[in-house]
């Protein structure tokens, strides 16, 4: 399976922290970066290849990725032209030769422990899975989730109202068989619209949701995530990153791959 992490943009609400450095290369803890600790953790998981789709200090992101890519993680870069104008619709759509088979699509800006990940690939098969997380209240940035009586996404938006939001979408979506063209399809027509610069790629899953196609969902409650948007989330995702055991598995070396629940069943 390969996973595509975007991560074109800046980081503007980091500034001045991100005023010559791109927030995916932010140090989280002893030099290393969000985007280094996914790879590692990627690599843990068994995921074998990685696109990084780049666009503020691609260079320098293709200069970790080339010094500092874990082994047997093979990995590669898209630029995005435009990441100074758009959203990450556009990102996502730039990858898409890239979702021809089964992938994970993940958001730059997005940590998590080990077991978050696990937990996602061990989930039944399905076109799509969302990974969501449960919280008391929601505020304006977190990307709300309506859910189905079985668990489905009904709806997926920063703007729903709040009385229908069950959860939160953390960033990290699989995409098996099926869902991989429904998804592409998806993102080709919503580029064809004249506001598609401004949007997220969410919105296209929303619209499929609406249209009764299947996205399943995998709870990660109880386990660690942090979106890093702000100096706040950057602080409390440095702080959480100190305090051990979490993630030491990967933290020194990249560990061999840990094999899923799913693998040891079979």
């Amino acid at each position: 399976m390969r996973a595509i992490i975007l991560s074109a943009g800046q980081g503007r609400r980091l500034y001045p922290l991100t005023k010559d450095v791109p927030k995916c290369l932010l140090s989280l803890r002893d030099g290393m970066s969000a985007l280094e600790l996914q790879l590692r953790i990627l690599a843990a998981g068994g995921i074998e290849e990685a696109t990084v789709v780049v666009g503020f200090g691609a260079g320098e992101v293709e200069r970790l990725l080339r010094d500092r890519a874990p082994c047997g993680l093979r990995t590669e870069t898209l630029f995005n032209p435009f990441f100074e104008s758009t959203d990450n619709l556009i990102t996502a759509w730039l990858a898409r030769e890239r979702m021809r088979d089964d992938f994970l699509l993940l958001n730059g800006d997005t940590i998590f422990e080990t077991d978050l990940l696990r937990r996602l690939l061990d989930s039944p098969r399905a076109p799509a899975t969302m990974a969501i997380d449960r919280k008391p209240t929601y505020d304006d940035d977190d990307m709300k989730v309506s859910l189905s009586r079985q668990g489905r996404v009904r709806a997926v938006s920063k703007t729903l109202d709040p009385t229908a939001v069950d959860a939160e979408a953390i960033g990290a979506i699989r995409f098996q068989g099926s869902g991989a063209r429904t998804f592409t399809d998806g993102l080709e027509r919503a580029v064809r619209d004249t506001a598609a610069h401004g949007r997220y790629y969410l919105s296209v899953l929303d619209s499929h949701a609406q249209r009764g196609r299947r996205i399943e969902t995998v709870s990660v409650e109880g386990l660690w995530w942090q979106e890093i948007d702000c100096p706040q989330d950057l602080a409390e995702a440095r702080a959480a990153l100190q305090a051990a055991p979490l993630l030491a598995e990967v933290w020194e070396d990249p560990a061999p791959p840990l094999r899923s629940r799913a693998a040891d069943a079979r």
